[in-house]
């Protein structure tokens, strides 16, 4: 990629940076939790996501149903760690073990095979639920889809402008 090329794409990268942020300080407000804060590190984290799904239409739909897929699990390790409250210490890790090994088997479901998604998507749903006390199963889980969706949009958004102006500026 040619220099101008390249600072055309780095400065249009950071304008749909500077818009996620602006998006989320217009949005936050209207979220059932975490309204003071918001939550663009969902936004950014999901924008990377779709980077490492391949950079296509198709990786983005996966991801998203990544995405689904690994914010209910993350609700299943959570009532299963209920089930196993006999053992305090080992509750959350066999939750964690049973739900791994079922969502390990999805690997070879199309379109439901994103596991790092999911994995990101849990990582995410663990941190709404551990740190914004106000947050519930539903309400977390609105929030994450909310943003993790504009975050997937977003890659999709810079990959495509990103052609654009490469091929506009490299004829």
């Amino acid at each position: 990629m040619k220099n101008l090329s390249f600072a055309l794409v780095s400065a249009y990268t950071a304008a749909l940076a500077f818009i996620i942020v602006c998006i989320d300080q217009l949005i936050k407000q209207f979220m059932p939790i975490g309204s003071v804060k918001g939550f663009t590190y969902i936004a950014f984290v999901a924008w990377a996501v779709y980077f490492f799904s391949g950079c296509t239409g198709k990786g983005g739909i996966r991801a998203a149903i990544g995405y689904v897929v690994g914010i209910s699990f993350s609700i299943g390790i959570i009532l299963l760690a209920g089930l196993f409250s006999f053992s305090p210490f080992l509750s959350v890790p066999l939750a964690v073990f049973v739900v791994v090994f079922v969502v390990l088997y999805l690997e070879k479901v199309p379109w439901i095979d994103l596991i790092p998604a999911m994995f990101v998507a849990s990582g995410c749903y663990f941190g709404i639920m551990t740190y914004v006390p106000e947050a519930s199963f539903g309400t977390a889980a609105y929030v994450e889809l909310v943003y993790g969706f504009i975050g997937l949009l977003f890659g999709w958004i810079t990959i495509t402008g990103k052609g654009m102006i490469v091929k506009a500026l490299e004829k």
